[in-house]
């Protein structure tokens, strides 16, 4: 069995803060090895529960966060951008099972650092109706290779926004949210031993989990809010794009493939406007 570990930061127990997500500072060093403990920990349940390969993805800001020097040797790493499968990288590479750790919860909920994709840009992302978040953009995507979310860590409001979307899937409550930049942490060394418990119990549970599948067939309608109507104005340069009001759009797409690379554009395009 091969596990794809795709771990961000904003749900590492201890990070709270802005700053701790931001390359430069010593608070970011400090949260980038707390990230790629709960990385290890959940490379070493993955490996204790029977998986016979580990590949982890990279996930946060500039995909290069992670301390490759430090990672599990048993483990390969997915680093660097930009990638067409974004966060879910190597979910195509004969992947059995998701694990996303360190997850937040979705932009406009009151998880720490909650936001989605883009917090600068992007207000909210609906598609076919349903608002999601990372982990449910990504998790459909995973669901079009085949490959259901077996692992979930984060705050407990990550967590609740989660659980209707993968039933039957391991969850780890890294914190409490109190906010959006405060919270009731465990210290990492107990956060990083749940998950790899956690993350043995995940791989038995694989074979009877689903992979996410979204409601409507063929065809995805992505409606994008974005924060201000000047992001608007430039993401609906892109042909595609119907303007809906002054900060929505919309546009559609054949796969959820489609819909995360339109997004990740658009994400790019909005640095122009920084």
């Amino acid at each position: 069995m091969k596990v794809l570990v795709s771990v961000d930061i904003e749900g590492v127990a201890g990070v709270t803060h802005a700053e701790q997500t931001r390359s430069g500072n010593g608070e970011y060093e400090r949260a980038r090895a707390w990230m790629t403990a709960e990385a290890n920990a959940a490379v070493r349940g993955a490996f204790d529960g029977g998986a016979t390969a580990v590949l982890v993805n990279d996930s946060h800001g500039g995909f290069r966060n992670l301390l490759l020097d430090r990672l599990d040797e048993r483990a390969e790493m997915v680093t660097g951008k930009p990638r067409y499968l974004g966060m879910m990288a190597g979910v195509e590479q004969a992947c059995d099972a998701v694990f996303m750790v360190g997850y937040h919860a979705r932009s406009q909920e009151r998880g720490v650092l909650a936001h989605t994709i883009n917090s600068f840009a992007f207000r909210r992302v609906r598609v076919n109706g349903a608002e999601l978040g990372e982990a449910g953009l990504y998790g459909a995507l995973a669901g079009e290779f085949g490959v259901p979310v077996a692992l979930l860590t984060g705050d407990d409001v990550f967590l609740a926004e989660t659980q209707g979307l993968f039933p039957g899937a391991v969850s780890v409550q890294t914190k409490r949210a109190e906010g959006n930049a405060a919270c009731v942490s465990l210290a990492p060394g107990r956060a990083c031993a749940l998950i790899q418990e956690a993350a043995a119990a995940a791989v038995a549970r694989v074979p009877g989990l689903r992979p996410l599948a979204l409601p409507g067939g063929a065809a995805f309608q992505c409606e994008l809010t974005t924060q201000t109507p000047g992001q608007a104005d430039l993401f609906c340069q892109w042909p595609s794009v119907t303007r809906v009001s002054g900060s929505a759009l919309s546009f559609q797409a054949e796969s959820m493939y489609a819909v995360l690379r339109i997004l990740n554009s658009f994400s790019a395009m909005s640095f122009m406007l920084r």
